[in-house]
């Protein structure tokens, strides 16, 4: 196997793949990222047998072949080089690399032992404009459950019904809904749990204009984008129903700009940025909030706001690290909080074209 690339878009490559390698298997296979030089493409895989990544491009291949290299060690070496043409051959001792002035040889695997990229049968299937998707993951990723005992809740609930996207993330503390208007919808109905860290992955990509494609099979979900094949597993279970969460009333409604409300919560939790809930009072007298915060043995704090409001004067705290996760999501312009008392959730709302509603438990004042 020889071939040529440039030493940007063989780490550009790599970066993708990488996120597919095993880091707590035994098996040393697994660690590789396996290398295919055919025709004029090249071909770079890993997988962890639970997540799987291809990624292929063009490039000018002199001798075809295949190798799997170890990793990390190639992952770092192709960092250090200058951005310059890099050449791959594979020897009797290995895979030798230079680029510039610089040589190395690293020992290869076997590539025999790599397995075999997943074949899948897609029962379902959508696109997406990636710029859409992205957003939306990121409005709601920040909601995921960690928990793994309860492996459903760490995965996005997608659905598309009637021509709307929704994405939907619960840690049972808060909730997270994103939605908005697909100008090309699929005619048939679409609902899939996947993990909200395969998700975030495949967000962090560079932003595209392209189209990411979606297809489920009984238990897999692969996605793709550009040059790049992903598949991992479905999340088992059935995904709590949130919409019993959401009130149809409230009491209290104050409308404010969300970066200078963001930036009034990270100071007045300042004093304990660990417990310390922020309370929040509405005035419908002054058209004003009032955040504060209490830090036994250390002192208080407060701002006050100006805001649109309506209804009925109210208060209710909060985990100011839950309210800071929701509204980091948020774009730049106003926010709406909706609350009906202390002890029932708060609601944030922003957006027009892409919604995202925002709820949170609230902690006992």
């Amino acid at each position: 196997m020889k071939f040529s690339i440039n030493q940007t878009e063989l780490q550009g490559a790599i970066s993708v793949v990488y996120k597919g390698i095993s880091t707590r298997s035994t098996l040393p296979i697994l660690s590789g990222i396996y290398i295919q030089a055919y025709k004029d493409t090249l071909t770079l895989q890993t997988t962890d047998l639970e997540l799987s990544i291809k990624y292929t491009a063009d490039t000018l291949i002199e001798e075809e072949g295949e190798t799997v290299v170890p990793g990390r060690l190639f992952s770092d070496i192709v960092k250090s080089l200058p951005d310059a043409a890099v050449s791959l051959e594979s020897t009797d001792q290995g895979l030798t690399i230079v680029c510039d002035a610089s040589s190395f040889t690293i020992k290869t695997l076997d590539p025999q032992d790599f397995p075999g990229f997943p074949t899948v049968e897609a029962q379902q299937s959508v696109e997406l404009p990636f710029g859409h998707f992205s957003s939306m993951v990121k409005k709601v990723a920040r909601a995921v459950s960690k928990d793994e005992s309860r492996a459903i809740l760490t995965g996005i609930l997608i659905t598309i019904e009637e021509g709307r996207l929704r994405m939907v993330a619960t840690d049972s503390y808060r909730l997270a809904i994103a939605e908005t208007d697909l100008k090309e919808a699929p005619q048939e109905a679409f609902t899939a749990v996947i993990s909200g860290r395969f998700l975030q992955d495949i967000v962090s990509l560079s932003q595209s204009d392209e189209y990411v494609s979606l297809a489920l099979s009984e238990n897999q979900i692969v996605v793709s984008l550009n040059n790049t094949v992903f598949i991992n597993r479905r999340l088992e279970g059935n995904f709590p129903n949130y919409a019993q969460l959401l009130p149809e009333s409230h009491e209290a409604s104050a409308s404010f700009e969300v970066e200078h409300f963001m930036s009034a919560v990270k100071r007045v939790s300042l004093l304990d940025e660990k417990t310390a809930p922020v309370k929040i009072d509405i005035n419908i007298d002054s058209q004003t909030i009032q955040l504060s915060s209490v830090a036994q043995d250390i002192g208080s704090a407060q701002e006050t706001l100006a805001c649109e409001a309506s209804g009925e004067s109210m208060a209710i705290a909060f985990n100011h690290t839950y309210i800071l996760d929701g509204l980091g999501s948020v774009d730049k312009g106003t926010v709406v909080l909706e609350t009906q008392n202390s002890t029932r959730p708060g609601i944030f709302k922003s957006g027009k074209e892409e919604s995202f509603l925002y709820l949170i438990m609230p902690v006992r004042i």
